[in-house]
């Protein structure tokens, strides 16, 4: 987005008497429930927890080190029926062999890959014969880049799976190796997550943020602020720089404040600039919601960066989130660096 542009007036907030929405909200969330295969939203603030007709599937896998365990054990607080190490070979059979347990559960997910790439060759495969059985079935892909994969094997002093296949692999030709081989299945996935930046809990955050509600709900959305100098996120759909925004930083008495304070919030959207950034990213989703919607996209993930990610890009997410909400979409915000 160009943040310089003049040849167009700035697009001014409009009041709304409380419960009204424009036609244009009316059809983006008509859009929302004509894609979805569950109950559509009522309302921004209630989401989508009815049982889903059939079992859906959320096969997990990614580069190891990246995150599977943290994954599974969110899922599972959060009401799924996990499987951890599940052979790829054995996903068509899921689901006949989870009805002889009595009654399936509604929302089963399936950890794939743990073991090394000596069975995960036929992973491919094995996702469309399960799909072919009728079943919402997504692939999550756990990513994080080189250096942070080799930090968090060093630090547990843990075998790399890869070593299983061949010993004697040095970690970095054992990682280089891993995702040569997974890269097909990274092409294929239907979210892709990268947890490099993200410490534990921000990652069980963000997997219950996207998955409270099944994969078979209404299009949802993570609105994520950052810092450019920690590193844009790699898995985001659009990315916009707010550093144009004048910095609270340098105004000693919000320094040591966020973008969740008010006096933060007051100084970064009093300006014309934050409010004209508000209105065109607001009219930018309401123009490729529908189209992304009609591609079969099931998550967004909009990232918000300023310099540090405390102040600017934090204001600007939480001010998203909400016009969003009034669209009937599904919205959970993270703010990746406000502790940093």
């Amino acid at each position: 987005m160009d943040s310089q542009r003049t040849d167009s007036p700035p697009i001014e907030a409009v009041p709304m008497e409380p419960g009204h929405m424009p036609a244009e909200a009316d059809e983006i969330q008509a859009s929302i429930r004509n894609a979805s295969t569950g109950q559509a939203p009522r309302g921004a603030k209630e989401p989508i927890t009815a049982e889903p007709e059939r079992t859906e599937y959320l096969l997990i896998t990614g580069m190891s080190g990246a995150g599977r365990s943290t994954v599974a054990d969110a899922l599972e607080d959060a009401g799924w029926y996990v499987i951890d190490n599940m052979p790829p070979s054995l996903l068509a059979e899921s689901p006949s062999a989870l009805g002889t347990i009595g009654v399936p559960p509604y929302r089963v997910a399936l950890v794939v890959g743990r073991g090394g790439g000596a069975r995960i060759d036929d992973l491919l495969n094995s996702l469309q014969l399960l799909r072919s059985s009728g079943h919402p079935v997504k692939l999550l892909y756990l990513d994080a880049p080189d250096e942070v994969l080799i930090r968090r094997f060093e630090g547990t002093r843990r075998r790399h799976p890869m070593s299983a296949v061949e010993p004697g692999m040095k970690i970095q030709e054992a990682i280089a190796d891993e995702r040569r081989m997974l890269e097909p299945v990274k092409d294929v996935a239907d979210i892709v997550i990268e947890s490099g930046e993200l410490n534990v809990n921000q990652l069980r955050s963000r997997i219950i943020e996207i998955f409270r509600a099944g994969i078979g709900g209404a299009l949802q959305v993570t609105i994520m602020s950052f810092g450019f100098k920690y590193g844009v996120p790699l898995d985001a759909d659009m990315v916009f720089d707010c550093r144009f925004l004048p910095n609270p930083y340098w105004v000693e008495e919000l320094k040591n404040l966020t973008g969740v304070d008010d006096p933060v919030k007051d100084y970064v959207l009093g300006g014309a600039a934050a409010r004209d950034l508000l209105g065109r990213i607001d009219d930018l989703f309401r123009f490729v919601l529908p189209l992304y919607l009609q591609e079969g996209k099931s998550y967004i993930t909009l990232a918000i960066g300023c310099t540090g990610g405390k102040h600017r890009s934090v204001v600007i997410a939480q001010e998203l989130s909400g016009r969003m909400r009034d669209l009937g979409v599904e919205v959970g915000v993270l703010h990746r660096d406000i502790k940093r």
